[in-house]
């Protein structure tokens, strides 16, 4: 496990089946750094390293792990491991790492049996990204400080819209 942003204690655990999954999930620990989240980096696997991926969601509570934001492609079963092994919130992201385009890391995300709640966000990038804005959602109750940089961060993309719309122009040259 690696820290990022360690001044501030670690609350979020990004975990990733495989580290060519990196790159996608490097978007939620942006979100999670441009917030000042304090996060890791895990690298595990449901498949090929199943009783480190079971010790970790078992520990991760006791560590102070608040969100787990798990990333997996092809079968995709690691956010649902994690959730069956922890009562921390679980958010899976599907990752494009098949022929299928990321639809078969979807369906094995999103379809969790009774008991084993994992929210599922979309594939790829934007996923990973709203999974990290999902967690800052959930910290924000409890936090008036990262609530207000959420209201700002939500007035920013509102206000980029505006500035994107005065920039319009038609027929395009």
């Amino acid at each position: 496990m690696r820290a990022k942003n360690a001044r501030n204690k670690v609350v979020v655990s990004v975990v990733m089946g495989s580290d060519s999954d990196l790159p996608v999930m490097g978007e939620a620990a942006k979100i999670l750094e441009e917030f000042g989240i304090g996060f890791e980096l895990v690298l595990t696997s449901a498949h090929r390293a199943p009783s480190r991926t079971a010790r970790y969601a078992a520990e991760a509570r006791g560590r102070g792990i608040k969100i787990i934001i798990a990333g997996a492609g092809a079968a995709a079963h690691l956010a649902g491991v994690i959730a069956s092994h922890t009562p921390l919130p679980v958010i899976g992201v599907p990752i494009d790492a098949t022929s299928l385009g990321g639809l078969d890391a979807l369906l094995a995300t999103v379809q969790m049996p009774g008991g084993i709640p994992v929210a599922t966000m979309a594939v790829g990038k934007a996923g990973a990204k709203n999974a990290a804005l999902f967690a800052v959602r959930m910290l924000s109750l409890a936090d008036k400080k990262m609530a207000q940089k959420l209201d700002a961060y939500i007035g920013k993309m509102a206000r980029d819209v505006e500035a994107k719309q005065e920039k319009l122009k038609w027929p395009l040259s």
